[in-house]
């Protein structure tokens, strides 16, 4: 059953990320969120610390980072984007090469992070507190140095504030959990 939430979480998580990419009206700042990619490592986190097994947390942070990418796929090759369903297979096949970088990406890192989610709920594990929040924080600052930070700039400072209270979060609740072993030891 938690494989199939995690399917409908990604499908749904990447069917929205691309739809508000898609949002003109709503001004600059929605195609901006919508590359974002901070949230597409957050997400495999998030299923995996909802694990205790290390296994079954790479294995539902790979689905829910592949069934976000179909979600994802799937928006944009759809009709809801003017995109005639007769168009389908040809645009899939130019859609994932044009994205292979994203999606081998997404391969690499899903089981990762959520491995680092595993870690996180089992052991408070600093390293993946640190790994989740700097992916956040540092986003903007990666790309500024590769010349793909793009307007407008109140997005990414928004990203590294909610970067920097995931830290705030993970540094808390790291504590609290260390000073309750020490208690109970």
């Amino acid at each position: 059953m938690i494989f199939l939430a995690a399917a409908v979480i990604g499908f749904v998580f990447g069917g929205a990320d691309q739809y508000l990419g898609s949002l003109i009206a709503l001004g600059p700042w929605a195609s901006t969120v919508s590359v974002v990619s901070a949230p597409w490592l957050v997400l495999p986190f998030a299923v995996g610390a909802t694990q205790t097994h290390h296994r079954r947390a790479m294995l539902l942070g790979f689905t829910a980072v592949v069934s976000a990418l179909a979600g994802y796929f799937a928006l944009t090759i759809s009709p809801l984007e003017s995109v005639p369903l007769s168009h389908f297979p040809s645009d899939l096949i130019d859609l994932v090469r044009a994205q292979l970088p994203n999606v081998v990406g997404g391969f690499v890192t899903a089981p990762l992070f959520g491995l680092l989610g595993q870690r996180w709920r089992t052991e408070r594990s600093w390293m993946s507190a640190v790994a989740v929040a700097a992916a956040v924080c540092l986003e903007p600052l990666a790309r500024l140095a590769v010349g793909r930070l793009w307007s407008p700039g109140g997005v990414w400072l928004i990203e590294i504030v909610l970067g920097a209270c995931l830290a705030a979060y993970f540094l808390r609740a790291g504590v609290t959990y260390r000073r309750r072993l020490q208690t109970s030891s």
